[in-house]
């Protein structure tokens, strides 16, 4: 599969490093989004999963962006912005920041208190979001992640919001770590920019049309994730660290292995009611990370 320079591609769901004493440190978050653009990521995600964006509030979120874009990093290629608000006024609000600050996209979360919902209800929650935001609604990703935010987004829903809301509706994340979700995204809605979360599922889904990923192994080894985006090549180093890291608390461990990496253990506090890996599973977790990537480099 050729190099393609229309796709998605590669961008980091951004871990957000704080202090002791649980404020975001700014000074980390930039030095780290400039390490993963430079090896091999396109673009960094803030406030998505990976990113803890669910616990942190307005004043957080506004200093992260203009920390970013104020270190040299150009929004409007390089920034997508996870959404993540069951009020639809708090969701608005967030996208505007966004959008003030020149991002490229958002990443947009259901809301997600309310259990059970229907079609209709989510898709009148997702229209009145985009009617509200108006000329600043822009390239928005679909955020399908039901394991944390147990609501669904049918084939079906996507296909009404792509038809009301062209050029807006950009596509789709798929975080079900399930194949034949994925599967049903791309056949259904194949024009749009269908991602994958699970990166062990992503080099298939790439030769089956997907256009990339936002993903939590990118804060990690994006060179090695690059290759499974442009040419869906498989990676056994990818899917065996993946499977390590799911063997703890996903994102406390993605934190830790970020700060691992660059030797800097100030990136292992955790946003309550997140809790950070305690000593030995640090210690056991760095240690299946250097034996993997290694194996690779040999």
């Amino acid at each position: 599969m050729a190099l393609d320079s229309q796709r998605f591609g590669l961008s980091c769901a951004i871990t957000t490093p704080m202090g002791r004493d649980g404020a975001v440190d700014l000074r980390r978050l930039v030095d780290h989004a400039r390490h993963v653009l430079a090896n091999g990521c396109d673009s960094i995600t803030l406030f998505g999963t990976t990113g803890e964006g669910a616990s942190l509030g307005a004043t957080e979120r506004n200093a992260m962006l203009g920390a970013v874009a104020g270190a040299g990093l150009d929004p409007s290629r390089q920034l997508h912005v996870g959404i993540a608000a069951s009020s639809l006024e708090e969701a608005v609000a967030q996208a505007r920041a966004a959008a003030e600050i020149g991002a490229k996209g958002l990443l947009l979360a259901p809301p997600f208190y309310f259990k059970g919902l229907s079609e209709e209800g989510l898709y009148a929650w997702f229209s009145r979001f985009f009617e509200t935001l108006g000329t600043a609604a822009r390239h928005t990703i679909l955020y399908h992640i039901p394991s944390v935010t147990a609501v669904e987004l049918s084939v079906a829903l996507v296909g009404r919001l792509k038809q009301a809301f062209p050029g807006i509706v950009a596509g789709v994340k798929d975080s079900s770590c399930h194949y034949p979700t994925t599967e049903a995204f791309l056949k259904a809605h194949g024009e749009l920019a269908i991602l994958v979360g699970d990166e062990r599922l992503l080099a298939r889904a790439v030769r089956a049309g997907a256009q990339g990923s936002i993903c939590g192994v990118a804060n990690l080894v994006p060179q090695l994730l690059r290759p499974l985006v442009y040419q869906g090549s498989e990676d056994g180093t990818v899917t065996a660290l993946v499977d390590e890291i799911c063997r703890y608390p996903v994102v406390p461990a993605v934190k830790a292995l970020a700060g691992h990496i660059h030797g800097d253990d100030g990136f292992g506090p955790m946003r309550a009611p997140l809790v950070a890996l305690d000593a030995e599973q640090r210690k056991t977790l760095f240690a299946a990370f250097d034996r993997i990537v290694r194996a690779k480099a040999a």
